[in-house]
C-alpha cells in the first residue's frame, strides 16, 4: 500500500488529471459548440490544475528525498527540471495560464485558451507509462485520447446547465445533438486508441490478468463501457426526445449527466492511481 507522500500523489494526480481535462475540456467544447457562460468554470478548473501541477512537481521532490522536505529542496527540485518532469511542468504551467489568460480576451482569446488547454494535454506525453516506451506513434494515440476525453468531460457541465431550465431546453437539445454527431466519430476512435495502448503497455492476457495494474486496468475499462452506456442513451433517448419537446426528456438527461460525472471521476481516481502507484507489468 503506497505510503503518507504516495496518497499525496495519488490524490494530486487527481486533481490534475481532473483540472487540467475539465479546463481544457470546457474550451474546447465552448469554441466548437458555441457555449456561453463558461468562463469561471474553465478559470476555476485550471487554477485547480495549476494549482495542483505545482504541487504534484513538488511532490516528485520529496519521492525522491523520501522526505517531505525534498517538496522544497532547491537542489532536488532543480534536478527535476532539467527532466522530462521539468518540462512537463513548464509546458501546463504556460498551457494553463495561456487558457486563463485566454479568457478575458474577447471572441479570439478562445483560440488562444484551446491552444493552452492543447499544450496543458500534451504535457501528459512526457511523462508516465506511455513516455516511458519512447514511441511516436504511441505518444500520437495518447495525445488523441486525451483530447476525446477532454471534450467529453468539457461539455458536460454546460450541457447539463442548459438542460436544468425550460428556456434553454432547446439549446441544449441542440448541443447535445451536435456533440452526438462528434461522438460517432470519436467515441469509436477512443475505444480504438484505448485498446492500442492498453495492449502496448500491458502486452499479454496472462499480464492483464495477473497483475495489479492490468487488473486497475480492467476496473478501467469496465467503468469506461458504463459510461459509453450512458451516453448511448443521452444520444438516443433522451436526446431525441427533448428534441421531439418532451420536457421530462431533460431531467432524465440531467441526471444521466450526474451519473457520467460520477463514472468519469472514477475513472480519473484509477488513472491517477495506475500512473502513480502501480508499475507497468514487466
Amino acid at each position: 500500500m503506497p505510503d503518507t507522500l504516495g496518497l499525496a500523489a495519488i490524490v494530486t494526480k487527481f486533481a490534475l488529471y481532473l483540472g487540467v481535462m475539465t479546463a481544457a475540456g470546457t474550451v474546447m467544447a465552448t469554441l466548437m459548440f458555441r457555449l456561453d457562460r463558461t468562463r469561471v468554470l474553465a478559470a476555476a478548473f485550471a487554477v485547480l490544475g495549476l494549482t495542483a501541477t505545482i504541487l504534484a512537481f513538488s511532490l516528485r521532490g520529496a519521492s525522491l528525498t523520501g522526505d517531505v522536505s525534498g517538496m522544497i529542496d532547491p537542489e532536488m527540485l532543480g534536478l527535476l527540471w532539467t527532466t522530462s518532469v521539468g518540462t512537463a511542468l513548464l509546458l501546463r504551467l504556460v498551457g494553463l495560464s495561456l487558457l486563463i489568460a485566454g479568457l478575458f480576451m474577447g471572441r479570439f482569446g478562445t483560440w488562444v485558451s484551446v491552444l493552452g488547454g492543447v499544450i496543458a494535454l500534451w504535457s501528459f506525453d512526457h511523462v508516465g507509462h506511455v513516455s516511458s516506451r519512447g514511441t511516436t506513434l504511441l505518444d500520437i494515440a495518447l495525445t488523441l485520447h486525451l483530447l476525446a476525453v477532454a471534450l467529453w468531460i468539457g461539455v458536460l457541465t454546460p450541457l447539463k446547465r442548459l438542460s436544468s431550465s425550460p428556456d434553454t431546453y432547446n439549446l441544449a437539445a441542440d448541443v447535445g445533438h451536435r456533440f452526438g454527431v462528434v461522438a460517432t466519430v470519436s467515441v469509436p476512435a477512443l475505444i480504438i486508441v484505448g485498446g492500442y495502448m492498453g495492449y502496448q503497455l500491458v502486452g499479454t492476457f496472462t499480464a492483464l490478468v495477473g497483475t495489479g495494474y492490468g487488473q486497475a486496468l480492467i476496473i478501467k475499462v469496465l467503468l469506461v463501457g458504463g459510461l459509453l452506456g450512458l451516453a448511448a442513451a443521452n444520444k438516443l433517448r433522451f436526446i431525441p426526445a427533448l428534441r421531439a419537446g418532451d420536457p421530462a426528456a431533460a431531467s432524465h438527461l440531467s441526471k444521466s449527466i450526474s451519473v457520467e460525472w460520477i463514472v468519469i471521476l472514477t475513472v480519473l481516481g484509477t488513472t491517477a492511481l495506475l500512473t502513480t502507484y502501480l508499475t507497468l507489468p514487466t
